[in-house]
């Protein structure tokens, strides 16, 4: 018999299979994402607030693996000498964690109330709604319990609380774990998420900008809802209008109001699906790249240049990185820091050199409209102020 052939001998064990098992490709960019957020450092989760951010600027790549690999991007900046600005004081999230548990007190009756309120009041009232039991081992497993719990409520019929749901959205080809504050499933077996907020509800009015950031959130979790929803049969309906439950005036009364994202998650859509996947990403950096915030500076720094940023001024109340990509900008006189409507209006002249060169007539082509106007404004402009300086 051939040696490529040969058996074992009877009863002698079975030889022990020495080839390593085949690496998948999902297992292998875990791998390489660990390796980047640094050995033994613990992945920080993306949520639906920096998932609405992220969706806002699709084209800056450094976010993009940044938030893939699971990087504090807080201790980043603060390690790169540009630490962020913002963020939510311990007051404020203690005072909206009471604020929560405060609508969702005695099975969540009076958050069920204003749910039929606003959003259906042709249902029958939620005198005894279930709260299903979410808890499982670890995102995934949590993700899993979430959907056989919406199924089941489902088949039920009646009213529903879910509280803290675990949700999956697939970010540039990497999972993205969210938890929305509490979905409602219906009596007609529609789906509704719930954002709960602490800002204030003045004579049923709230801050414009915060309504809308609480909306660009609850966007990214109607589209992971509707993940969930298609893979039912029938699929379930996810409602586009959100409840949004804020304060009363200046008291402690939860007041609430229906807002519809139907715009906000068309944009989120379309723009998650412009993002690079994180896989290209990643193998376009230099061997050894790591972002862990215990590095030296220098090597942290260069790390974070090798992955290329789209800086906006619009970044600053969204991302932690936000003041170091805007010192780059600025060194490199770039005119996106001067905003995207402005680089857009500019076309090829992307630094502010080759702007001003332009409206001097130094450089450019005269039938660019960009630089044509540019000449326009500069002629304006010296006009202006020789009539000006005239007695």
């Amino acid at each position: 018999m051939s040696e490529f052939h040969r058996s074992a001998s009877p009863g002698s064990p079975p030889e022990p299979n020495r080839t390593p098992p085949r690496q998948t490709r999902g297992t292998a960019l875990r791998q390489q994402l660990a390796e980047l957020r640094g050995p033994d450092v613990p992945a920080k989760a993306l949520d639906a607030r920096a998932l609405a951010a992220l969706a806002a600027n699709p084209g800056c790549r450094r976010r993009a693996i940044l938030d893939g690999a699971g990087v504090d991007k807080t201790a980043l900046a603060s390690a790169l000498g540009s630490p962020a600005a913002f963020g939510q004081s311990q007051f404020a999230l203690t005072r909206g964690n009471a604020f929560e548990a405060k609508v969702k007190a005695d099975g969540g009756a009076e958050l069920l109330r204003l749910v039929r309120r606003h959003l259906d009041p042709g249902a029958e009232p939620a005198e005894r709604a279930a709260v299903p039991d979410l808890s499982a081992t670890g995102p995934e497993g949590r993700t899993a319990r979430t959907a056989l719990a919406l199924r089941e409520a489902v088949e039920a019929g009646g009213w529903s609380l879910f509280d803290h749901p675990m949700l999956a959205l697939e970010v540039a080809g990497s999972p993205a774990f969210l938890e929305p504050d509490a979905v409602v499933v219906h009596p007609d077996g529609s789906w509704t998420v719930v954002e709960i907020k602490s800002f204030p509800m003045v004579d049923g009015s709230a801050d414009p900008a915060k309504v809308g950031a609480a909306a660009r959130q609850a966007a990214v979790y109607v589209l992971a809802l509707e993940k969930v929803a298609v893979r039912l049969d029938p699929a379930p309906r996810v409602r586009h209008d959100v409840l949004l439950v804020c304060p009363k005036d200046f008291s402690n009364l939860p007041t609430a109001s229906a807002v519809d994202v139907r715009k906000q998650r068309a944009v989120t859509a379309r723009q998650l699906d412009r993002l690079t996947r994180i896989q290209d990403i990643a193998d376009t950096l230099p061997e050894g790249t790591c972002f862990a915030p215990d590095l030296p500076a220098e090597q942290l720094t260069a790390a974070v240049e090798a992955v290329p940023a789209t800086y906006a001024p619009e970044c600053l109340s969204t991302c932690e990185l936000a003041f170091h990509c805007r010192q780059r900008s600025q060194a490199a006189d770039e005119v996106t820091a001067l905003g995207r409507a402005v680089r857009a209006e500019l076309g090829g002249l992307t630094t502010v050199e080759d702007v001003l060169s332009a409206a001097r007539g130094e450089s450019g082509d005269p039938d660019d409209p960009a630089v044509a106007a540019l000449r326009r404004a500069a002629a304006l402009r010296a006009e202006a102020l020789q009539g000006a300086a005239c007695p």
